[in-house]
């Protein structure tokens, strides 16, 4: 039996974080929460507060036999602004900010060296400026929030449309 493997990011909503990794073979699990702050067992509104600390983040349990922890950063990468410190896209502020949690050192080397290697792609003018921080306890969001894309897939489809998230990455991953 394999032993399955996790790996935590914050790449703003995590509504839009769901979706690109859902889809991998390999992937077990998405599950929408925070982490990183002081507030324990956060609520949304704890956190869209903007004063627990808190990253909206997504914790992905995954088989490494069938994808790989470099492939998922992978994917992360694409999702995601890595020069914008303020919050992504249309969401704004510190519970939006973008962040690799690593839950060993592999993972912290593999994520600090992707991130070095996307920073010396020439695809961006700015720095990357997501952190790489250690795994700290994650907190699910509430049960409404998860796996929202399919729950609400109107409202989901409204919402990224108009974050200007996918342009983002059509135009940078083209």
């Amino acid at each position: 039996m394999t032993e399955h493997k996790t790996a935590t990011f914050a790449g703003g909503c995590f509504w839009c974080m769901v979706k690109p990794f859902d889809r991998w073979d390999g992937v077990h699990s998405v599950v929408s929460g925070y982490t990183g702050g002081h507030v324990e067992n956060p609520t949304y509104e704890d956190v869209k507060a903007g004063s627990s600390g808190h990253y909206e983040a997504v914790k992905i349990t995954y088989d490494p036999n069938s994808i790989s922890y470099e492939t998922i950063l992978e994917v992360f990468w694409r999702q995601i602004d890595p020069t914008d410190d303020g919050g992504q896209f249309h969401d704004r502020g510190d519970s939006y900010r973008t962040a690799v949690f690593y839950h060993d050192e592999k993972q912290q080397r593999a994520a600090e060296a992707s991130k070095k290697e996307l920073g010396d792609s020439g695809k961006f003018s700015k720095p990357i400026v997501t952190q790489i921080l250690p795994a700290v306890r994650f907190y699910p969001a509430e049960e409404y929030h998860q796996d929202y894309y399919k729950k609400n897939e109107t409202h989901y489809k409204e919402d990224r449309a108009k974050s200007g998230r996918d342009e983002f990455a059509e135009k940078i991953w083209k």
